[in-house]
This record gives C-alpha cells, structure tokens and sequence, in this order.
C-alpha cells in the first residue's frame, strides 16, 4: 500500500514538472532522509547501532546479507531498505514504532527513484572537492563585466527583465554610507 503511494506521488510529481524529474542526488536528498529517520540506530554511534548496520557509510548501505542485500542499486523491489521502509508488518517495518519517526510518501518517492536510478552514492558534501560551473548563455553579453554576472544576467533574462543602469558615483557613496553608519550623508 505505501509503496503503491510512493508510485502515485511520483507520478503526481512529474507530471507538475513537465514529466522529467531532476536525478535524485544522494547528498541532498537521500542522505537527509536516512539522516533523519535511520542514523540514530544504524548510524556512527557504534554503542546504539542495531543489527551491526550502518548506513551512514558506503559499505554499511551497499552491504550483503546472507539472503539480501541492503541497496540493489537499479532494483528498489530487491533491495531491503525500500522493503523495510515499504513494509506493512509493525515488526518488519523502519523506522520502527517506537521511534515516532515515519518517512512521508514523497520521502519514499525519493527514496524508490534513487535506488531505480542506480543508488548512486556521494561522500560527504564537505570533502566534495567544488567544481567550476560552467557560465551560461546570455543573448545580451554586453552588461556582464564578471563572471557572476552571467549568471544574474541568464536569470534576468529567463525572468524577461533587464539590469538596472548603472548608479552614479553620489548614489554609489550615498549607499556605502548608508550601508557603514546607518544613517544617510549630512
């Protein structure tokens, strides 16, 4: 029944969108969930962690068992974290009662796309060296003067506007004042 609903707010959502759905990204959306709803019993606390998993790590969410494995990357229906999460017995389902934590439709919706598109995993946004992104089209390249001007400029654009003129030099003094004291010029 649940997972019949993740399917349904699935298909709901894209359907909104346009029919395409972003790629489900770990760091944002998976890692917050599991963050949320799991860590507290399968997380780092090695004197609370039950069943000796660990979900917070790659091996601990990718593990084998001895008849199941924990994420079948491209399988939500073989994988026993969506049948856990999906599951309508009280003793088979997580997180569990007792917890007060329960995962909404559209969580698992994220959480059966991500293990259909493959499961990818991330490491930890912190120790995620940042990417150059690469600077957008524009069809009027004469006001950007900076890089981040071509991303203002692209949402300008796509929002059917145009930059402001430039100020003059009192205006540009009268703002950096304002900004400094709080109070305007005498």
């Amino acid at each position: 029944m649940v997972a019949a609903l993740a399917v349904l707010a699935t298909n709901s959502r894209a359907a909104q969108t346009g029919g395409s759905l972003p790629p489900v990204n770990f760091n944002r959306d998976i890692r917050p969930i599991l963050s949320e709803n799991c860590f507290a019993c399968h997380g780092p606390d090695q004197k609370k962690r039950k069943a000796k998993l660990r979900l917070d790590q790659k091996d601990g969410l990718y593990a084998k068992r001895e008849d199941h494995s924990i994420v079948v990357p491209g399988n939500r229906a073989a994988s026993e974290l969506f049948r856990r999460l999906t599951a309508s017995d009280a003793d088979d389902h997580m997180p569990p009662a007792e917890t007060g934590k329960q995962l909404t439709v559209e969580q698992l919706s994220v959480v059966g796309r991500w293990i259909d598109e493959g499961a990818p995993w991330q490491g930890h946004w912190a120790f995620i060296k940042p990417e150059q992104p690469a600077l957008p089209e524009v069809k009027d390249r004469s006001w950007p003067r900076h890089e981040l001007d071509f991303f203002i400029q692209s949402k300008l654009e796509n929002a059917g506007l145009k930059p402001s003129p430039p100020a003059s030099r009192e205006t540009l003094v009268r703002r950096a004042s304002l900004d400094l004291t709080g109070l305007p010029p005498t």
